[in-house]
């Protein structure tokens, strides 16, 4: 679950967000679920594998996450893009400030 219908914070304010309608209707509905995977945002769990976790319900026990490699660019490309935009920031700047010469 993602969210319950209200804010995280202390004051626990009512939200629009709330996934427990959908929870209770994949868990009617449990034959509908065999074939999600543990990389979904819900999954079913053994009992066996339940048992062989010392029945510890974290998620991050059961869940299979995927990581995805981020490719950058090399330090000195990022650089000279920096540059590039900061010499745009100079320029503007200094437009800016004729036309409020005016």
């Amino acid at each position: 679950m993602k969210a319950d219908g209200y804010s995280l914070d202390d004051k626990r304010q009512p939200i629009e967000v709330n996934d427990i309608a959908d929870i209770i209707e994949r868990y009617n509905n449990r034959e509908n679920e065999i074939n999600r995977t543990r990389k979904d945002q819900s999954f079913l769990v053994s009992v066996e594998d339940i048992i062989s976790n010392d029945y510890d319900l974290s998620i991050n026990k059961y869940k299979e996450v995927e990581y995805e490699e981020v490719v950058y660019s090399h330090p000195t490309v990022i650089m000279e893009r920096i540059n590039r935009l900061e010499e745009e920031i100079q320029q503007g700047l200094v437009e800016l400030g004729k036309m409020l010469e005016g």
